[in-house]
């Protein structure tokens, strides 16, 4: 096992990671910007260390200082969490090359899982369905071309993106030229690489992951399915829950064997989630993601396993602990992510002070955060300040739960999603279960707007 990990995150997945850690026994390093001196992440770990201002290209991206940072504390593996420098193949390469160890995946497998058109041709050689689509695009003519032999509506995608950055949703060829500007220039500022690959808009689907772990050893299972389909206009997630449902039972496992043999055909190790669109009994491989997911703490809650403590183990060399045949979910769990956001503002991010912060509890309620009364919320970070995860019975009781759990939080100095995502929970077809990934915009959105006498978002 090892002895000292530094964590080369921020906010609640870095003391996610620390708890992870402590557990385990294993000392922690964890790394700031400037902006976050007084985050919980810092205050937790063993030891922590600045590495820059607040823009993330000279703190959190920064890869020298991360680098320097770990060999300075003694250090001797690297946790990335999500985000910032989890799926890029150059930093797993660099830390592997000064002796450390990355926790995740060899760094050709985040390669080619992380491009995401290789990735396609990859899974499409391996016999698992994909979404049609193009390699990458090398101009905005070609891809209009392509566009309009593929028919209308498309996806502009990025190849290194992530959280719905990068994307844009084409219904008319005269909005493809803009549309394709925009989601370059938005990954070239996020992933600093603006390659982009066309690929058909699949009408009406549900947005489904598999979450596999698989080890050193040739092992490799899976964590059942996440339902994935409540997602802002931006196609960034807000509320997730497991097992998914109102879903087929033969798409399940459908599901379930195709994730296990993407995760096979390119030899996976560590954690890693396969998401993918379902449309009726059609499933559609989309990506891999070769990291822990914002959203995993709802599949620990059904199926009893520390998913980042089975990451730290399979990284230090342990055989896999878990058998396919023993794992079975147990309940449902739903995650609201509270973000600092106005949600009829267009989400509209929220920096600012937190002058008062409450958070709920009571039995099956799990709060992942990093955030305390008076904390500030920078500009310069993803908006999220924290997860609330609710595990019931049954789905009625998570429902009621996270109902009351919600009514029980209080944040105070920014608007934030708490009360859309409370009445999302109440409207009827979420209560119902199925909804499609277009829901929340296309629907739910303009009837809130109605309702409230705003503009729609």
């Amino acid at each position: 096992m090892f002895k000292k990990i530094l964590i080369a995150n921020r906010g609640e997945i870095a003391v996610r990671i620390i708890r992870a850690c402590q557990e385990l026994g294993v000392a922690t390093v964890a790394i700031f910007s400037d902006p976050d001196r007084a985050s919980l992440h810092v205050r937790h770990a063993d030891e922590a260390f600045c590495v820059g201002p607040g823009p993330v290209g000279r703190s959190y991206l920064n890869i020298p200082n991360i680098i320097s940072t770990a060999l300075i504390s003694g250090a001797d593996a690297i946790h990335p969490g999500y985000g910032f420098l989890a799926e890029n193949a150059r930093f797993a390469e660099i830390a592997q090359d000064h002796g450390l160890t990355f926790i995740g995946p060899s760094p050709a497998v985040i390669a080619s899982m992380g491009d995401k058109a290789t990735a396609k041709r990859i899974m499409k050689a391996a016999g698992v369905p994909i979404t049609p689509g193009s390699d990458i695009v090398a101009s905005v003519d070609e891809g209009q071309k392509i566009a309009e032999k593929m028919g209308f509506p498309v996806l502009i995608k990025a190849t290194a993106g992530g959280g719905g950055k990068g994307m844009r949703e084409v219904h008319d060829g005269r909005d493809f030229a803009t549309a394709f500007a925009t989601a370059q220039a938005e990954a070239e500022a996020s992933f600093k690489d603006g390659r982009l690959y066309i690929e058909k808009l699949i009408i009406a689907p549900r947005h489904i992951e598999v979450q596999v772990i698989g080890d050193n050893f040739g092992s490799i299972v899976h964590l059942g399915e996440r339902d994935c389909s409540i997602q802002k206009p931006s196609h960034q997630k807000l509320i997730e829950e497991a097992p998914a449902p109102a879903l087929d039972a033969g798409v399940i496992k459908k599901l379930h064997a195709t994730a296990v043999a993407a995760g096979r055909a390119v030899k996976y190790t560590n954690a890693g989630t396969l998401e993918f669109l379902v449309s009726g009994t059609d499933v559609y491989f989309m990506e891999m993601n070769t990291r822990i997911q914002v959203e995993h703490p709802v599949t620990e809650m059904v199926y009893g396993v520390d998913i980042v403590q089975e990451q730290i183990r399979v990284a230090a060399g342990e055989a896999l602990g878990l058998r396919q045949k023993e794992l079975h979910p147990v309940g449902h769990a739903i995650e609201v992510r509270i973000n600092a956001e106005d949600p009829d503002a267009g989400f509209a991010p929220a920096a600012g002070t937190l002058n008062a912060v409450e958070f709920p509890g009571g039995p099956g309620v799990r709060v992942d955060t990093h955030v305390v009364a008076g904390a500030v919320i920078p500009p310069y970070y993803d908006s999220m300040i924290a997860k609330i995860v609710v595990h019931g019975r049954t789905r009625a009781g998570a429902i009621a739960r996270m109902d009351r759990a919600l009514g029980e939080t209080r944040i105070e100095g920014v608007k934030t999603t708490i009360g859309f995502c409370r009445d999302v929970l109440r409207s009827e077809e979420f209560r119902r279960g199925g909804v499609r990934v277009e829901w929340l915009k296309a629907d739910y959105m303009p009837r809130r707007a109605d309702a409230l006498g705003v503009g729609a978002a």
